[in-house]
């Protein structure tokens, strides 16, 4: 049972993570890329807690446990309007990434006269 319960916390948050990913590359917020970042050091911290669980339980659920704390995510802007609960849940946003000004421009020399 104890292996279930981590094993359902490292999918819950891989999937989190997956959906950070997606809406940091729809938006460019770094908010989720930092949360993306967060999901994945806490779904480590969450898969050796349950590879640990078969031989001490109690201890394998604690690093799930430290796993999920980690995994909280801090204030983030709002990229759903109007979108319903399906999109929510799959990361479907209605902000789309604008071109940076630095990023895709062509560099331009200054003039030396």
């Amino acid at each position: 049972m104890y292996l279930e319960i981590a094993m359902l916390a490292y999918f819950v948050v891989l999937f989190l993570t997956v959906r950070d990913i997606r809406i940091y590359k729809r938006t460019g917020y770094l908010s989720y890329r930092k949360g993306a970042l967060k999901g994945l050091a806490a779904s480590s911290l969450i898969l050796i807690g349950a590879i640990s669980v078969e031989a001490k339980p109690e201890i394998g659920l604690l690093f799930v446990l430290f796993g999920l704390t980690f995994n909280r995510k801090g204030a983030r802007e709002p990229v759903f309007t109007n979108a319903g609960t399906i999109d929510r849940f799959l990361g479907k946003t209605d902000y789309v990434k604008r071109n940076r000004p630095g990023k895709n421009r062509e560099k331009t020399e200054p003039d030396r006269k």
